[in-house]
């Protein structure tokens, strides 16, 4: 694994897999207690007033929308939503700022080990071994997604079987692709694969 994460094009094309087509589009979390979410740019409420947070009481849910903020053109620019391995050789200096744990992109959280709220709260929060442990399956899932794609595009060259525009993607859990006007059928991804000729 050490000559993959030792392949920097291999990783920053995962980097953009991950944060152009983030598996989980949104979560959740709820507020621990009372607190004030400061705003980067302000906004006006309906009444006209303009506002630089939004309080939150405790208890409330609040979504993190993670596939808007890992294509948000203000963190990534006019190319967001492109899918562009290049940009990771020299990240936008807005998204160093971005919260994640791997990657400057929301694509892994990494759930309540890593949330900062549940370690300033009253509740008890996970030792440390179980986020070094979460740590280490993000760490292995990433070698593993390194190593399938490594393996799969020295072997094969893939082009969709039908047109980019008849693909849709849905949500449950997680995005899958569905072909438009078949989502009945479950979801699907036609391709076709052929053996990659070496030159």
């Amino acid at each position: 694994m050490d000559e993959l994460n030792a392949l920097p094009y291999l990783d920053a094309v995962v980097r953009e897999i991950l944060r152009v087509h983030a598996p989980v589009r949104a979560t959740g979390r709820i507020a621990v207690k009372d607190d004030i979410i400061p705003l980067s740019i302000p906004i006006t409420d309906r009444y006209g007033r303009i506002h630089d947070h939004v309080k939150i009481d405790k208890g409330t849910d609040v979504t993190i929308p993670i596939q808007s903020l890992n294509v948000e053109k203000a963190l990534w620019g006019d190319d967001a939503a492109e899918f562009k391995p290049e940009r990771w050789q020299n990240s936008p200096e807005a998204v160093q700022g971005v919260p994640g744990v791997w990657g400057n992109m929301l694509t892994f959280l990494g759930g309540r080990a890593s949330d900062i709220a549940s370690h300033s709260s009253s509740e008890p929060h996970l030792p440390c071994c179980s986020l070094m442990l979460s740590l280490t399956a993000l760490a292995l899932a990433i070698s593993r997604m390194k190593a399938f794609l490594f393996t799969l595009i020295r072997e094969f060259a893939f082009e969709l079987a039908i047109p980019a525009e008849d693909i849709i993607k849905k949500s449950a859990i997680v995005q899958r692709p569905y072909i438009k006007g078949k989502v009945d059928q479950g979801s699907q991804l036609p391709l076709l694969v052929k053996l990659y000729q070496r030159v």
